[in-house]
This record gives C-alpha cells, sequence and structure tokens, in this order.
C-alpha cells in the first residue's frame, strides 16, 4: 500500500482521568487515516473521558470519540470530504453522503452531542464548526474552554 502524503495540522488526545485533564499529541498518521486516529485513542486506558482533536490543514477538524459500539465523530465541514481522506472516512463511517463540488455552505456532519457530557452542548458546538471566520486550532480551543481543558490544550499546541 502506498504511503499517504503527509497532513499539515494537529493530532491531540484528550483523556479525563480522576477529574484531571490530560492532553498530549498523536502521531502524524492520525491525520491522514481515521482508523489510525481510532486505534491510537482506543490504546489510551482511562475510566473517565477519551477522545482526539484533529485540526486538519487550517480548514476543518474532527472529533473521535471512541466506544465500544463504534467511535463517535464529528466532522466541522462536510465539504472537506472532497479534498481529505480522512474527512471522507469520517462521512463513509457516518455513511453520509459528500456535498455537491459546487455547495459553498459549511456545514458539520456527525454527532454534535459528543461532547455534551463534558459541558459542550450540541447546539453550541455547531455555532462553533460553522463559523467560518475561525482556523480549527481557534474552534477546538473555544471547546476545550468550555469543557475546562483549555489550558493545557493551549499548552500542548504551543509545543507542537
Amino acid at each position: 500500500m502506498a504511503e499517504k502524503e503527509p497532513v499539515a495540522g494537529f493530532a491531540v488526545s484528550v483523556v479525563r482521568e480522576n477529574g484531571q485533564w490530560q492532553c498530549a499529541a498523536l502521531d502524524a498518521v492520525a491525520l491522514t487515516s481515521l482508523d489510525a486516529a481510532i486505534t491510537a485513542l482506543a490504546k489510551k486506558r482511562s475510566t473517565g473521558a477519551v477522545f482526539g482533536l484533529l485540526g486538519v490543514d487550517d480548514e476543518f477538524f474532527v472529533i473521535v470519540r471512541p466506544s465500544p459500539r463504534g467511535p463517535s465523530l464529528l466532522l466541522s465541514d462536510a465539504a472537506a470530504a472532497l479534498d481529505y481522506d480522512i474527512a471522507a472516512d469520517v462521512l463513509d463511517l457516518l455513511r453520509a453522503e459528500p456535498p455537491d463540488e459546487e455547495d459553498e455552505s459549511i456545514w458539520p456532519e456527525g454527532d454534535l452531542d459528543i461532547l455534551a457530557d463534558l459541558g459542550m452542548p450540541g447546539p453550541e458546538l455547531e455555532v462553533i464548526a460553522g463559523e467560518a471566520d475561525l482556523y480549527p486550532d481557534e474552534q477546538l480551543q473555544m471547546i476545550a474552554q468550555r469543557c475546562g481543558f483549555g489550558d493545557q490544550f493551549a499548552a500542548l499546541l504551543d509545543k507542537i
């Protein structure tokens, strides 16, 4: 199998263990392959929340939350599936159709309540995902702040 082209951006795992948040960088392959991101997150053992935040090429973000019944996913911009393999993988797993190439609108696809139990209600997440003037790192920083791990997330992004 051919190597996938590297993709710019960042992949971060977020773990909540005993009331403490921990953010860690995931291998860059998590940006090119949804399977790689899910596998990397599945290795993070915790009794609390475990999920991944992927900011891809300053264009869109993906939230991945593994569970025994399969991952919950949120893609911030469904149209990204036209240009990025990982976004197309998300739509495939969600069994969602990519938009027409002529469609200029931005809309999220997936589970808007993916972080509702952590303080980020679906309607607010939808508003953040729809902020076309913000870069993915800015959108994810807003989400991190709302859920309570903003400082840890910002400190990690400064390092990677």
